[in-house]
């Protein structure tokens, strides 16, 4: 079955890769509007999914839907109608000594694979991307979230099905074993790549057992560094968002850096307010010194991704130990800097490796709704093909047309 699908995406591909821009964005504006028609029916699947009694409050909070998510959804559906097709965009153009005219444009990549855990709103947002940048889609979520995903692909297949669309390009492996899994990744006859969302075993696993290219990314071991020159208020603000806004998430921020020369005046302040939040902290001898009730912090402790109300913090002597930090403990996922040094700024953002590095604001924002994307499906730590929240153009690749009179190469 999953094989039939994979080949039902792939006929349906070349179709949508040339579908107008009108008729995609029709077929976006019914998906936003059942949404919100049919969010009784979309919570109160949801809700069975959330009595299974094995999940954590960390699973439940990236699991559970309700008016308010739903509503978000829709909107961001609607952003990416908003948006210009980046389809047959022309990125560049130019003639070659024998007067053959070459265009470089934008294209669908083609029939794309999502294998994806527990978060249910990954179902629309990756539907919809696919459809406004012309790909098809073959979804794959979690046992977990087996319930809400099912309703909210049967609810935009309804959707497009009273709208008179065509329903071949979105594609729901409705069997969450691993067996499944294990077929798909083999089907690349008819999936151009494969893109996984969730946990670092999910993502080891289909590196090692993919037959299909995969664009990948790491955890979030995301950092905030306070520097010497740093606004305290501003700081103590981004760090409490960074950590606090919600932490399950990949760009919540698990470490946080203090320059030795303002150690000893903001550490007390912002640490007081983590714990008031709720925040465990661990810290090195440093960090201890100055705040007596903080846990002892090993080197193993800098690599970990709570996804949790628990933070580690470390005293550096100045930029360059905590770039060298951050390097040597991060995922490449989104690092922050607080400062009021524009050589601090350039030093930080030219030498950090992330995605996605910011200045003077939260970790929190690294997200394809804030970043203007509508949504992303999925933020790439990798370098290659794209990196950072990828959005529509990053679900296109580059295809030349070279129009002539006549030439031939001697």
């Amino acid at each position: 079955m999953v094989e039939k699908q994979c080949k039902i995406a792939k006929d349906a591909s070349y179709v949508l890769a040339y579908t107008d821009t009108a008729e995609k964005n029709a077929m976006l504006a019914s998906i936003a509007d059942a949404l919100l028609k049919n969010a009784d029916y979309i919570l109160k699947e949801n809700a069975k999914d959330l009595k299974n009694p094995k999940l954590d409050t960390v699973f439940i909070d990236r699991l559970m839907l309700n008016k308010e998510r739903i509503d978000a959804m829709a909107e961001g559906v609607r952003q990416i109608i908003a948006l210009p097709d980046p389809v047959g965009e022309l990125v560049e153009e130019w003639s070659v000594k024998n007067g053959l005219r070459l265009s470089k444009v934008r294209a669908p990549i083609g029939v794309i694979g999502v294998i994806y855990e527990a978060r249910p709103n990954v179902t629309v947002d990756v539907a919809a991307l696919c459809i406004k940048s012309g790909n098809a889609v073959v979804l794959r979520g979690g046992k977990e979230a087996i319930n809400s995903n099912r309703a909210l692909y049967r609810t935009m297949v309804t959707a497009l099905k009273d709208k008179g669309f065509e329903t071949g390009m979105l594609q729901f492996i409705d069997d969450a074993t691993r067996a499944s899994t294990e077929i798909l990744l083999k089907q690349d006859r008819y999936i151009d790549v494969i893109i996984p969302r969730g946990s670092d075993g999910l993502k080891q696993y289909i590196l090692e057992n993919s037959k299909i290219p995969v664009i990948a990314s790491a955890g979030g071991m995301c950092h905030v560094y306070v520097e010497k020159s740093a606004d305290l208020e501003i700081a103590e603000k981004i760090v409490i968002n960074s950590k606090c806004n919600r932490p399950s998430v990949c760009n919540a921020a698990e470490t946080l850096l203090v320059d030795k020369a303002i150690a000893k005046t903001f550490l007390p302040t912002v640490l007081s307010a983590l714990k008031e939040k709720g925040v465990k902290l661990y810290g090195d001898s440093a960090t201890r010194k100055i705040v007596k009730d903080v846990e002892p912090a090993t080197d193993e402790n800098y690599y970990i991704e709570y996804h949790d109300m628990i933070m580690n913090v470390k005293v550096v002597k100045d930029i360059n130990e905590a770039i060298e930090h951050i390097n040597g403990h991060n995922t490449k996922h989104t690092e922050a800097i607080v400062t009021s040094d524009k050589k601090a700024e350039e030093l930080f953002t030219s030498r950090v490796d992330a995605a996605a590095v910011f200045v003077n604001a939260s970790t929190r924002f690294t997200d394809g709704f804030e970043f203007g994307f509508g949504a992303e499906i999925a933020i790439s730590t990798g370098k290659i093909h794209a990196r950072g929240p990828l959005g529509l153009k990053e679900l296109t690749c580059i295809r030349y047309i070279g129009r002539g009179n006549g030439q031939i190469r001697g």
